[in-house]
């Protein structure tokens, strides 16, 4: 990353104008990730409403505690982040770089607590493909488990990427190689990545963990 504006490709007339093509491809990419979440939100849903019985025996078995942990920790990611931004706009190096570490450590943290859910309910025979055999009689609570693996491990692996992207900018600050408050757009791109990824799981959680309980 430079110390200025990024350099202007040959499709472009002006910094301003590759900057805006730059947002409208996040905005792109973000779009086909929510219709790839929604697909996944509106199985749910169907089969909320279609087995209920099974569904509430499904979701009685999910660690409420611990998702609402996670949940508050996602949560305090997102104003940490927020404040990044705030603080890159307005050139504070330091305090940009401090709550950037913050928000690593957060994300670290809420993976932390859904690898430590899923291996308890991996103990619990509750991943359908392999382990314990399968504690519910329904089929419908089985297909949930899959919905819930699925959903769930789509998201811990957009987390990650978020995290690796946020500790790519901290590392930039404080290796000095990213000039704030010139290179803010990348800190906001960025952001704007991890605000979708805080969004789908405050989609997700009553939706797994609520809805049927």
């Amino acid at each position: 990353m430079s110390d200025a504006l990024p350099a202007v490709h040959e499709q472009f007339q002006a910094p301003g104008q590759q900057l805006e093509a730059d947002r409208l491809g996040l905005w792109v990419f973000l779009a086909s990730e929510a219709m790839l979440f929604g697909a996944v939100f509106f199985a749910l849903t169907v089969y909320h409403l279609i087995h209920p019985a099974a569904m509430h025996a499904a979701t009685s078995r999910l660690d409420l505690v611990t998702g609402v942990i996670g949940t508050a920790v996602l949560l305090t990611s997102s104003t940490t982040m927020a404040l990044a931004v705030k603080a890159a706009r307005e050139g504070r190096r330091t305090e940009a770089l401090i709550v950037l570490v913050g928000t690593v450590l957060l994300g670290l943290a809420f993976e932390a607590i859904k690898v430590h859910d899923w291996f308890d309910e991996y103990d619990q025979g509750l991943y359908p493909p392999m382990g314990p055999p399968f504690p519910l009689p329904q089929p419908a609570a089985r297909l949930y488990f899959h919905l819930y693996f699925v959903s769930t491990g789509l998201h811990a692996v957009h987390l990650a990427v978020g995290i690796l992207l946020v500790a790519g900018v901290a590392a930039s600050l404080l290796s000095n190689r990213m000039k704030l408050p010139e290179r803010t757009v990348t800190v906001e791109m960025v952001g704007l990545y991890w605000q979708f990824v805080d969004i789908v799981w405050i989609f997700l959680f009553p939706t797994l963990y609520l809805v049927s309980r």
